[in-house]
């Protein structure tokens, strides 16, 4: 049988998803974990990469077992959960049909980055200071501009493996809430630091130093320098991921 997983990390003490050498990830101590639990050596594969330090409060992940697990769900949960630490939580094992994979049928993914203005104690973990008050109105100008490209080169960590640095952005807009502001980006696909490079340009705008006009020059131009300096991951999180519903089994 193919399961998903459906679970949630913080990504602070982690070299993000994918296993590295002798670098702790997630994906590792996922394996590790189902590996002894199940007593046969398991496989899993995630809905994406997220980069060092990057939460994702909403992923999913497939793998498969010979063991049945849905007559005592529970009771696996509980055994998953006792084993991981405290920063990964699995909160549901989902069977779906065995050609189902958590990264290629994924139709979208959001990601959330969350920005401060003034001193806050309780946020520094998970959002970033910023030191001057942005011109959002401004920000988010350019914000809609993105959806009118496909090659976001430009936003792009250079000699990645990709075929392609094609991306559809359906929704990029900053709003405020009660601990702030934060950019939130939905897409079929992100490139390897694609939204932090995003933010850091539209906080370029934010400043005044980059007009509607500019921004669209270094998207069009396809060259990692023109555009502005990634923001920390720390205040990056992936907060959503969208599947077709005929992939799960009843």
């Amino acid at each position: 049988m193919r399961y998903f997983l459906h679970m949630a990390y913080n990504g602070r003490n982690y070299y993000g998803w994918q296993v590295q050498p002798d670098r702790p990830t997630v994906q590792e101590l996922m394996e590790n974990c189902l590996s002894a639990l199940f007593r046969e050596k398991i496989a899993v594969t995630g809905a994406g990469r997220t980069d060092t330090g990057v939460h994702a409060a909403d992923f999913y992940a497939h793998f498969d077992t010979e063991t049945p697990l849905l007559e005592d769900k529970r009771q696996w949960l509980h055994r998953i959960n006792a084993f991981l630490p405290e920063d990964i939580a699995v909160y549901d094992i989902l069977p779906v049909r065995p050609e189902a994979h958590a990264r290629f049928d994924a139709l979208s993914r959001t990601y959330r980055y969350r920005v401060h203005t003034t001193k806050q104690p309780f946020s520094a973990e998970y959002s970033y200071r910023l030191y001057f008050q942005p011109d959002f109105e401004a920000m988010n100008r350019c914000a809609a501009l993105l959806g009118k490209y496909r090659d976001f080169t430009s936003f792009s960590k250079a000699h990645t493996q990709t075929k392609t640095n094609n991306c559809v952005i359906s929704h990029a807009e900053w709003n405020e809430d009660e601990s702030g502001w934060f950019f939130e980006i939905t897409a079929d696909r992100f490139l390897r630091n694609m939204v932090r490079a995003i933010v850091g340009t539209l906080l370029e705008v934010g400043r005044g130093k980059l007009d509607e006009e500019g921004f669209c020059r270094l998207i069009e131009a396809k060259d990692r320098c023109q555009a502005g300096t990634s923001v920390p991951a720390h205040a990056l999180s992936l907060v959503r991921i969208t599947y077709p519903d005929e992939i799960f089994l009843p």
